[in-house]
């Protein structure tokens, strides 16, 4: 696992409940010690962290974000990463849709459909 290889992580569909996978990769990113933001519309706080209410909320701008969130929400989050150049989506299983896949191409945004936490290592 290289913690390393990226600057910044924003984690959008973080979670307040435990029990969400939005939670659960938020809390172990941070254990691991990976650079993560987490985004959520509601805003708050979570594990003691402020969460963002959209990526262009976030001071730097991250170079992966990692979508736990429904497909029709990953899509906004691709229009919003188009918007703010950021090349490299994680979409989590659940979180990819054909249609998402597709757009994200269409922005030349490099695309990954797995479980970024099993890929990596963390989990």
């Amino acid at each position: 696992m290289n913690i390393r290889e990226y600057k910044l992580i924003a984690v959008v569909g973080v979670s307040e409940d435990a029990s969400k996978y939005g939670h659960k990769i938020f809390r172990d990113l941070l254990k691991a010690g990976y650079p993560v933001k987490g985004v959520n519309p509601k805003g708050g706080f979570v594990l003691g962290n402020n969460i963002y209410r959209e990526l262009a909320e976030l001071e730097i701008k991250p170079d992966l974000v990692i979508t736990v969130v429904p497909p029709s929400a990953t899509e906004r989050v691709i229009e919003a990463c188009n918007a703010l150049g950021i090349k490299t989506i994680w979409m989590q299983p659940g979180s990819e849709s054909p249609a998402a896949v597709e757009k994200a191409g269409t922005y030349k945004i490099k695309t990954i459909t797995a479980c970024f936490m099993v890929q990596k290592g963390v989990w």
